[in-house]
């Protein structure tokens, strides 16, 4: 979660919105606070647990019907030793596999029904229901002491005829600040239906609520709605808040704009609504330390569209825009490219700089650290083979001056070697999968044709490190290879 319209397969929103530059899935990125859990964690070890999709993948013989994996946490990180394959095919979990479904478009986790095991929300926006080809649907899967087990229940669209794509965009936290976890969902309709105080097991929700999203559906979007949600604490007043990362029809191409919406006794307030700086991909998280947390959201794209028309605040090879918080939200903001102090490498145009980004304390001082993805960046004469960027938090905020790193296939001891169209970084996410307490960071790719996979960098207490890594394949993790399952083009935020 999670989009450059979540699943290319599915649409051509990202060739639209991003001048043709990346057609796969993308998710939005975690978005970490006070108000929720830092990690995921199915089994309840105290280790964080990996959830990841492969929404194209064929299952039972059935195209892009979709698949999930859960790869559980350990001493020595994630891999498939200890996993979890969910299909809709699986016991328990709600529906059955078809073609089309993309069952885990996008993720959501946290503890819905408050038995101190997270639980993973799944989308599967093009679910066939009734006639409706692409009306959606979203199931909660339970955590359990043996992590998920399949077993789960269906969140019913409450309005099935007015909108399609229930379930495409999810996000999870506690809006309200009555302590218990809250789900949000998007629809075609720019409604978002905000299911708060948790669910029973049998699928009840506390209560549901209806917020208009603050945009609306321009011509690069179609019918979507929503590009992404994102939750997290801006203003420190210990309720989640959310950042819709939406269409904008001011302009002819579309290019986007994004809105904070604050958390309120009463879930959400659209009344208080701030528009941000554009983007795909946001997430949030206190870098500064301040006890806010700041949004930093990747605008991949270049600084003028293909018909030549400059567009507000973006540059050439991507942009990431660091909006900090405050007691009254959004603050002042600052950007960041590859030409920005030591940022590696340079702005070049299609290096789609900040098309996936997320953050975490990889050091343990206090201060959430930033990857960034360039999927696009050439390297070594070799097109498109992809690279991330790793910048610290301080109390000033981004360091941009030092202590920056990159890692890229060809990076000493890091799994694979570059190669064309590998698109190294098509999501990233910093948790902590070692139970150090330290973030280590996992890369997901395009790598083999569209097979996809996902890469293992340990945190060594101080930094991010390529010793100890390790790539999990789809075939590893018992996926589907037929076709483009795109495994691990979706991380759960």
């Amino acid at each position: 979660m999670h989009l450059h319209r979540r699943l290319a397969l599915a649409t051509a929103t990202a060739a639209a919105l991003t001048g043709g530059l990346l057609t796969f899935a993308a998710a939005p990125a975690t978005a970490a606070d006070s108000t929720r859990v830092a990690k995921a964690d199915f089994n309840g070890d105290g280790i964080g647990d990996l959830a990841t999709s492969a929404a194209t993948a064929y299952v039972s013989g059935h195209k892009n019907a979709g698949a999930v994996v859960v790869m559980y946490g350990s001493k020595t990180g994630v891999s498939t030793a200890k996993h979890t394959l969910l299909t809709q095919n699986t016991a328990g979990v709600p529906g059955g596999a078809e073609a089309g479904d993309e069952f885990g478009g996008d993720l959501a986790y946290a503890d819905f029904n408050g038995d101190g095991y997270d639980d993973l929300a799944v989308g599967t926006p093009d679910e066939k229901v009734d006639s409706d080809t692409d009306g959606g649907a979203v199931a909660i899967l339970w955590g359990s002491k043996s992590g998920l087990t399949g077993n789960g229940v269906n969140v019913a669209d409450p309005a099935p005829t007015s909108h399609d794509y229930w379930g495409e965009t999810l996000a999870a936290g506690d809006f309200d600040g009555d302590g218990k976890a809250d789900l949000v969902v998007g629809s075609s309709n720019n409604t978002l239906y905000l299911y708060r105080g948790g669910f029973t097991t049998a699928g009840r929700p506390g209560s549901r609520t209806t917020v208009k999203a603050p945009i609306q559906s321009g011509t690069a979007g179609g019918a979507h709605g929503p590009l992404n949600l994102t939750a997290g604490d801006v203003n420190g007043d210990g309720r989640t808040d959310l950042v819709v990362d939406g269409y904008e029809t001011k302009t002819s191409h579309g290019w986007n704009t994004n809105y904070w919406l604050p958390g309120a006794s009463t879930g959400l307030n659209a009344s208080a609504v701030k528009a941000l700086k554009p983007g795909i991909i946001t997430a949030i998280g206190d870098v500064n330390g301040d006890g806010f947390g700041d949004i930093v959201t990747g605008a991949d794209w270049d600084a003028k569209d293909s018909h030549g028309t400059a567009i507000p605040d973006a540059s050439d090879g991507g942009r990431v825009s660091v909006t900090y918080g405050s007691a009254s939200g959004p603050a002042t903001t600052t950007a960041i490219t590859q030409n920005t102090g030591n940022v590696p490498g340079a702005s070049e145009k299609g290096d789609t700089f900040g098309w996936e980004l997320d953050l975490g304390d990889i050091n343990g001082d206090g201060y959430q650290d930033l990857v960034i993805s360039a999927p696009e960046e050439d390297l070594n004469g070799v097109t498109n083979t992809g690279m991330v960027t790793v910048l610290y938090g301080s109390a000033s905020g981004v360091n941009t001056a030092s202590g920056a790193q990159s890692f890229a296939q060809s990076t000493t001891n890091v799994p694979g070697q570059d190669e064309k169209n590998d698109l190294f970084g098509t999501d990233v996410k910093l948790d902590d999968v070692t139970g150090d307490g330290k973030a280590d960071l996992m890369v997901g790719s395009y790598e083999n044709g569209g097979d996809g996979a996902v890469t293992y960098l340990p945190s060594d207490g101080k930094k991010i490190t390529a010793i100890g890594s390790r790539a999990v394949s789809p075939a590893d993790a018992g996926v589907s290879t037929t076709g483009v399952p795109q495994f691990g083009s979706v991380f759960a935020d």
